[in-house]
């Protein structure tokens, strides 16, 4: 018997691989958009295509997207699923440019310009902003995602066989919204499992309220819809919804437990729209997500209207956020000043924040300035907060970061009680855009900013050591701040 016979045998016993795995194949998956809408909602800045490497292009439907409340402005959207590799061509419509800029700069990726066309390569899921010379109000979106296999089969589809959707069963275990347009009232139930097709537009929000062990896997699209609420409910599990032009938030969850929030995207310019919020929730976990809005794109409360609670055990990890108006992350300003019935003030704490990209923030109101913002009212005390391996590529207008007690004439009733235990780590802010000075600031000797850790924090290069006019201002209600 030869050496190899005899080694390809002891392989066999061992369970190990004759050879290195092979590469996942290329393989494309674009979702037809259903014909009512291929005029209403289309925008033509662009025009987009996609194929695997040597295959055939395919065109995606450019999506129009209002962005920036300051003077909404007209952006553009595009989604597919992939595996393995795809390369993207994207034509300007409309005049020249001299450079295109693909975003977060920490993904690595250049465009190659060829004949006036700009080709991408994506070798994994991303979510992008594309933009030619440098202009963000009127860019493009790329939103990729993983081909699932869990999503139900439907017959190949070209836009002119989608029209409206047939609404689903919803009594039942498993929902399936396919392909069309979906309007009505999508009350979900405990124990089930929903899926939405790629060509599936829903124009109501999901309701899951008082419900258990609930998932909702998509590769559809919420258009215009107000936000989607979770409200006493816990195990459920948010996977792959895109969120556009929707008249307000997206996600608002209520005193819930237990909640995933995965490959969301989101693009609003709605008044108060906010992206991601959330009011006395625990256990809360968020990855993978692009959130641009035009107020605060991940917010953390406690008491507000008949809400009451805290907030404990938040997770954010490899998210884009992108504020054109307000914080990219807001923690603390709502919560319980004590009264008679409800004797208690609230907690915030054990919240961590890492593999962040911040795109931009803007936000004209010195009071309420800040890129990663803690501002703790209403006798909430926020603790044990860390913001770790954050890139900040712009600030319009703002501060890197505002930790402060806050008493504001609009929002509070009272002072937070206290903000401690904070650690900044690994944050680089490029220096771009017109930043005042990042800010730590107590309210008395009583209500304290207390143990900060700032480590490796830089602005344009330069590490953050110690307090600078223009770069960082203390008062005198601050404690225990350490620089390394």
């Amino acid at each position: 018997m030869s050496l190899m016979r005899i080694l390809a045998g002891l392989l066999i016993c061992l369970h190990l691989p004759l050879a290195a795995a092979q590469p996942e194949a290329n393989r494309l998956q674009v979702h037809p958009f259903p014909n009512p809408i291929r005029y209403t909602h289309h925008n033509d800045d662009f025009t987009v295509r996609v194929r695997t490497p040597g295959g055939v292009w395919q065109d995606l439907y450019e999506y129009n997207v209002k962005v920036d409340l300051d003077k909404p402005q007209d952006a553009s959207m595009v989604y597919f699923n992939f595996d393995g590799t795809v390369e993207l061509a994207i034509q300007k419509n409309n005049g020249m440019f001299s450079k295109v800029a693909v975003r977060p700069d920490s993904r690595g990726l250049k465009a190659v310009v060829k004949d006036g066309i700009a080709y991408v390569t994506l070798r994994r899921p991303e979510n992008l902003s594309i933009e030619f010379d440098d202009d963000h109000l009127h860019n493009l979106h790329v939103f990729t995602h993983a081909i699932r296999k869990d999503m139900p089969a439907v017959p190949a589809l070209s836009s002119n066989d989608i029209g409206a959707g047939q609404m689903p069963d919803l009594t039942q275990k498993t929902v399936f919204f396919g392909p069309g347009i979906h309007s009505g009232e999508f009350r979900l139930r405990s124990h089930s499992t929903v899926y939405i097709h790629g060509s599936a537009i829903l124009k109501n929000p999901l309701i899951i309220d008082g419900v258990e062990d609930v998932k909702v896997i998509s590769d559809g699209l919420f258009e215009g819809v107000d936000m989607t609420t979770i409200r006493n409910s816990h195990n459920i599990d948010i996977d792959g919804p895109i969120f556009i032009n929707q008249p307000h938030g997206t996600l608002r969850c209520i005193t819930s437990q237990d909640l995933t929030e995965r490959n969301i995207r989101t693009i609003g310019a709605g008044q108060w729209s906010d992206g991601l919020g959330h009011f006395a929730c625990e256990r809360v976990t968020i990855s993978d997500s692009f959130v641009r809005t035009s107020d605060d794109c991940l917010t953390f409360y406690n008491h507000r209207w008949d809400i009451w609670g805290n907030t404990r055990d938040v997770n954010v990890t490899r998210t884009t956020l992108w504020a054109d108006i307000a914080h990219n992350i807001m923690i603390g300003i709502h919560g319980n000043t004590p009264t008679a019935a409800h004797p208690q003030p609230e907690v915030l704490e054990r919240l961590r924040f890492s593999d962040i990209d911040i795109l931009d923030h803007d936000e004209d109101d010195p009071e309420y300035e800040g890129a990663l913002g803690i501002m703790a009212g209403d006798d909430n005390l926020v603790r044990d907060v860390v913001f770790d391996d954050i890139r900040v590529e712009r600030i319009e207008e703002g501060k890197l970061f505002n930790l402060k007690i806050a008493y504001t004439a609009k929002y509070n009733t009272s002072p937070g009680l206290g903000v401690e235990n904070i650690t900044l780590r690994n944050i680089h802010y490029s220096g771009r855009g017109s930043p005042s000075a990042a800010a730590i600031t107590g309210h008395d000797a009583q209500r304290r900013v207390r143990n900060v850790l700032i480590e490796n924090v830089t602005v344009a290069g330069k590490k953050i050591m110690k307090p600078e006019p223009g770069v960082l201002d203390l008062n005198e209600f601050v404690e225990g701040v350490q620089f390394r």
